[in-house]
């Protein structure tokens, strides 16, 4: 371990001294190192070494990091590095990290020519490999030396694999698809239909909350006891002495029935007279049912007729309600509307929109296509005295979104084919001037001036500073912005 720290130490140091002296000759015998920054659709591998001289020892620094909405290094694996050359290879392997995601191995070539680098990487959840071709075995360092190249960037940015390992860092290729037209509006969620219902007063009456006070935002189960409706000390209206009522007209009834159904079999009765006492009967004993349904002592008792959460109360305790009156909203809270309000000048587009994107007031972005999402409806005519039409999106909630909110719409239309995007996040912005970071190496980076076309909250069009493929710092921006403040990168700055 400790012949790995003074081998990679000496090869830093090397690193920086060569950068020191960039476009002169570097000391003695000593070739420009070497580095090589290739990804996979798992991990990205930034490897450093020393040109690969037959009977000398090169200490090779692969920093590895496993790709994903956050990059973060790799510290679980076991990394084997063989060299090939002329068929004939040689190997060596790091079980474990030096620290973090750096793993150092040592080669020592022993035939010169053209060879093959092969780096495999094995953890408890992720296997990959990579493959570097061409890659030249010298025969002596006046060789190497000779075949050297000497680089200069001069506003390249330093940012060290540590430094990105320890914040939100994440970068992205910009990659060429068929991009939508996007109209950008604002709108609302709310909840679907269905999803949705309101609890009514069966009963006038004073109402009380029951157990846990129901609240906006509160989860209920289908059954739960929310409110009671009492007569109290009501003269009128009294839902108390409505039910007494309805109890004893039944029972007055249910009697005359029970004495028609004898009188009928000695036809002292006529069957006219019998039936109209059974429908009495019966209509007084479904009245009954009705009013004394979750009935207590307390009171009438009003339960949630679904499981969900409260959306709002729209009453007071000890407040006096009227039949109908609407006590509390209950939502599902599983599918939401996303409506948005169109200027009238889109209307011949209004049919085209197949899905949206739409962000929400803490910045995160989301796409009616990846939350199961349809047109819902679109206005075929403007409302009084209103220059917009509607537009609505049926939707899953996948748990983040809440009903209510209001939010910024892309509405996406018309395809513009082979459009070169980025993610919006990776757009900075300076007195109107708009910029990325675009990575022009394992540690470096580089500000690039772009002009814009459409966005769709979640991408961007690029007309002008970016080539597809090259990949933008699309997390953690704003601390590369900071690190450039300190000038222009000596490579390899970083100390392991």
């Amino acid at each position: 371990m400790q012949r790995h720290i003074t081998a990679l130490l000496l090869l830093l140091l090397a690193l920086t001294g060569c950068d020191g002296n960039k476009g002169s000759a570097a000391k003695g015998t000593e070739a420009e190192p070497l580095a090589q920054t290739l990804y996979t659709d798992k991990t990205e591998l930034f490897v450093q070494y020393n040109p690969l001289i037959v009977g000398e020892v090169s200490t090779m620094a692969a920093h590895l990091t496993r790709l994903g909405d956050v990059f973060k290094p790799l510290t679980d694996a076991k990394v084997t590095i063989s060299l090939i050359v002329n068929g004939k290879g040689i190997k060596n392997t790091a079980p474990a990290p030096e620290k973090g995601g750096l793993y150092v191995i040592d080669l020592k070539p022993s035939a010169a020519g053209k060879g093959t680098l092969v780096i495999d990487i094995v953890s408890k959840d992720l296997t990959d490999k990579f493959t570097i071709d061409n890659v030249e075995v010298y025969a002596n360092a006046e060789a190497a030396q000779k075949a050297a190249h000497h680089y200069e960037d001069a506003g390249a940015i330093a940012f060290s694999k540590e430094q990105a390992w320890n914040i939100e860092f994440a970068t992205t290729p910009a990659v060429k698809q068929d991009f939508h037209e996007v109209i950008r509006t604002n709108g609302q969620l709310v909840s679907a239909p269905g999803d949705e219902m309101v609890i009514a007063a069966n009963a006038d009456g004073i109402v009380r909350f029951s157990g846990s006070k129901a609240q906006a935002g509160m989860a209920v189960q289908q059954g739960t006891a929310l409110f009671t409706i009492s007569g109290d000390n009501l003269t009128q209206r009294n839902v108390d002495s409505s039910i007494r009522e309805a109890k004893a007209n039944y029972l007055k009834l249910k009697t005359d029935y029970e004495r028609a159904s004898e009188l009928i079999k000695d036809k002292i009765i006529s069957q006219r007279e019998f039936q109209t006492t059974k429908l009495a009967y019966e209509n007084a004993l479904n009245d009954y049912n009705t009013v004394s349904k979750n009935y207590s002592g307390k009171g009438l008792n009003i339960v949630s007729p679904m499981s969900g959460f409260i959306s709002s109360v729209s009453v007071t305790d000890g407040q006096f309600v009227q039949a109908g009156a609407p006590l509390a909203t209950i939502s599902k809270n599983k599918r939401l509307l996303l409506k948005a309000n169109v200027s009238q000048r889109y209307f011949s587009k209004l049919p085209g929109f197949a899905s949206a994107n739409f962000t929400l007031p803490d910045g995160k972005t989301y796409d009616t296509n990846d939350l199961n999402g349809k047109v819902a409806s679109f206005g075929k005519s403007a409302a009084a005295n209103s220059a917009f039409l509607p537009i609505s999106f049926e939707i899953d909630n996948t748990g983040g979104l809440i009903s209510g909110s209001t939010v910024q719409v892309f509405l996406k239309s018309d395809s513009v084919a082979n459009a070169l995007v980025i993610p919006f996040a990776s757009i900075m912005e300076e007195q109107g001037i708009y910029y990325v970071y675009v990575q022009t190496g394992g540690e470096s980076f580089a500000k690039r001036e772009v002009q814009l076309g459409a966005n769709d909250g979640k991408n961007v069009q690029v007309l002008k500073g970016v080539t597809e493929g090259e990949r933008v710092v699309s997390k953690g921006a704003y601390q590369i912005k900071l690190s450039s403040a300190s000038g222009a990168m000596p490579a390899h700055s970083h100390e392991h």
